[in-house]
């Protein structure tokens, strides 16, 4: 523990340090980039073969209102008025503000944006977050990423770990360059040809292979050999990010890079761009992160730093809401409310009786429809987990109007309570329990999968020996290697796959993607999937219910034909549906998608019947769709 406290000093007129006797952090004034991070003797933990201003940054991505994707102008934030919020020998808290004025229309992000940074006595690290702000009156424009990126020394940090089973020695990004890299269907995947360390030879890196769901996003970071240290960005809470706890977003990858992001389309599309219309006034705040830095003794095992780091990302999560940052928008634990209550579950195909809706997720989001918290990417959520009993707590909840929102793994469909939730200042709320009845009109004649909004549970190929990444082999997630949707093709290079209910095993006979067949370097071929079935007899006027669940959607049109896959008519077309590029970016699920398909009894057949299952969209080998589970129902009873 430091006993002289903080202190900020300038180190000449263009920066300032804050210094607590652990660590000292270089700031820009009045641009607020972080240009130097020195501890443990180590004068610049950041890149300093790069300029200053690509070391340690927030940015944004934007483009123009009515535009649409989710590429734009990419912005480093970079303020113009300097400002000393806070300084005291316990802490120091600084302010990079940047406004926007008509003048700025077109050439910058309309946005007003204080950035602040945060040193606190003692601490081995520093924090930092920001206040987005729009007025009224101004622009429209769609705010497709915001994040903050750190570039560390590629002569220091060669170990990169996210998760206990997710942490490796990397290349390094010089590997990536043409003559040592070779470019694959996209530019964030590379060959690695001629690395300047011999044992990457022949692996894939990229980016997307370390995605992680902000659920499970709570540190990963770089490790230092010599001297033995890390670094580490650690994410307290999860509320300032979009999209809910499945969200997927980039983590640390070659560079060496450490990312927090907030707000990012990655496996999900242009449905998670904010889209601000002419006029409309906002304000968020991102974050407090905390960037953790951690050293042993010479001689000492380094790999404990990861363990240091996740013992110390718990006390930052215990120690959420923080207590310490001066914006007034940043609320404080007495300023919030709490929210309780039960979850049960009623399938009468299933149980007579509502049962506990166990390991259920429960969160408070904007108010929408059922299930629009995926999509929801403007304000704050707040989720947690029921207990085996299906109660639930949500704490530290920011005052405003949400809904109540819920899914329970292992059943299909969402969960909104109809009352709007207005959270106050200290209030504890306490619901009566709360019954979600799922999607369900007969009983289940059979099903394929396991309603979990994944295709994990699905036939994943070994990939191709010529494109892998070690860290994946024989790995829990080795949907994560590169090109496996090339493996499809070469498994069914004429006809495609058939699952027979009764005789066939989803966990080896489907495949975890339905994409399109390759025919050559320029040509793709639409797939239709059968499932093969028996009914022993139909009832007159019978009506049977297909569901179809969808893992992730990429550009895809989905019909369903019945027996006769001729049929210039499908009982049910998607459309062109979902943007979320899963298959691409090594994910196992996008967003979610429910659909039910009616099946009178005059288009089945006593005997065996056939579903044939059609992607009908084939100009790119990443235009497909993941399933989640697929169920036949019977008539009601």
């Amino acid at each position: 523990m430091s006993l002289f406290g903080t202190k900020l000093y300038a180190q000449d007129q263009n920066r300032v340090v804050m210094d607590n006797g652990i660590l000292q952090v270089t700031l820009s004034v009045p641009d607020g980039m972080v240009t130097g991070i020195c501890y443990n003797g180590v004068n610049n933990l950041l890149e300093i073969a790069n300029e200053e201003t690509n070391r340690g940054y927030w940015d944004v991505v934007w483009s123009s209102g009515g535009s649409t994707g989710t590429t734009g102008t990419f912005e480093r934030i970079t303020g113009i008025n300097y400002e000393v919020i806070m300084q005291t020998e316990e802490q120091i808290e600084v302010s990079f503000l940047t406004t926007w004025d008509v003048s700025q229309e077109g050439k910058h992000a309309p946005l007003n944006v204080d950035k602040r940074f945060v040193m606190l006595s003692g601490s081995s690290g520093f924090y930092s977050y920001a206040i987005y702000e729009r007025l009224d009156g101004w622009p429209g424009f769609n705010l497709d990423e915001t994040r903050i990126a750190f570039k560390l020394r590629k002569d220091k940090f060669h170990y990169m770990a996210m998760a206990d089973n997710r942490q490796r020695f990397m290349p390094l990004p010089d590997d990536r360059l043409p003559g040592r890299g070779q470019p694959l269907a996209y530019p964030e995947a590379v060959l690695l040809v001629d690395p300047i360390e011999p044992e990457f030879k022949g692996e894939v890196d990229d980016k997307y292979q370390y995605s992680c769901e902000d659920k499970d996003h709570k540190v990963h970071g770089w490790i230092c050999m010599e001297p033995p240290l890390g670094f580490w960005q650690i994410t307290p809470s999860d509320e300032f990010r979009s999209g809910g706890p499945l969200k997927q977003n980039l983590t640390s990858h070659v560079g060496p890079t450490n990312l927090a992001v907030f707000l990012s389309a990655h496996y999900a599309g242009e449905d998670l761009v904010p889209k601000f219309e002419q006029g409309e006034p906002w304000k968020k705040v991102f974050g407090p992160v905390f960037i953790y830095l951690n050293s042993v003794v010479q001689g000492e095992d380094p790999f404990r730093l990861w363990e240091d780091a996740k013992t110390q990302s718990l006390v930052e999560i215990q120690s959420w809401p923080y207590t310490f940052p001066a914006s007034e928008d940043f609320q404080s634990s007495s300023q919030r409310g709490s929210l309780s209550g039960r979850l049960l579950v009623l399938d009468r195909y299933i149980n007579s009786d509502s049962v506990p809706a166990g390991g259920a997720y429960v969160g408070l989001a904007p108010p929408g429809d059922a299930g629009s918290w995926q999509r929801e990417c403007k304000d704050y959520q707040f989720w947690t987990r029921t207990d085996e009993g299906g109660y639930f707590l949500i704490t530290n909840i920011r005052t405003g109007d949400y809904n109540l929102y819920a899914w329970i793994p292992g059943y299909i469909g969402d969960y909104k309570n109809e009352s709007k939730i207005a959270i106050t200042t200290g209030c504890n709320i306490k619901m009566n329990d709360l019954v979600f009845e799922p999607p369900r009109n007969g009983p289940t004649l059979w099903e394929i999968g396991i309603p979990d909004r994944s295709a994990r549970e699905f036939y994943i190929p070994d990939p191709n020996p010529n494109y892998i990444n070690k860290l994946f082999v024989n790995h829990p997630d080795r949907f994560r290697q590169y090109g496996l949707w090339e493996r499809y093709a070469e498994l069914y290079p004429d006809d495609d796959l058939v699952y027979t209910v009764g005789q066939s095993d989803y966990t080896k006979d489907w495949f975890y993607a339905q994409v399109t067949r390759k025919k050559d370097d320029t040509t793709y071929q639409a797939t239709t999937w059968q499932i093969k079935f028996k009914l022993e007899s139909i009832p007159r006027d019978g009506s049977y219910t297909l569901r179809l669940a969808l893992a992730s959607a990429a550009q895809a049109n989905l019909e369903v034909r019945l027996n006769d896959p001729r049929t210039k008519d499908a009982l049910f077309s998607s459309g062109i549906i979902g943007k979320d590029n899963a298959i691409a970016r090594h994910g196992i699920h996008g967003l979610y998608w429910v659909f039910n398909v009616e099946l009178g009894s005059s288009v089945l057949v006593q005997g065996e019947n056939t579903i044939y299952l059609t992607q009908s969209n084939a100009s790119s080998p990443f235009q497909g769709l993941m399933y989640d589970y697929i169920r036949l129902e019977g008539p009601p009873q």
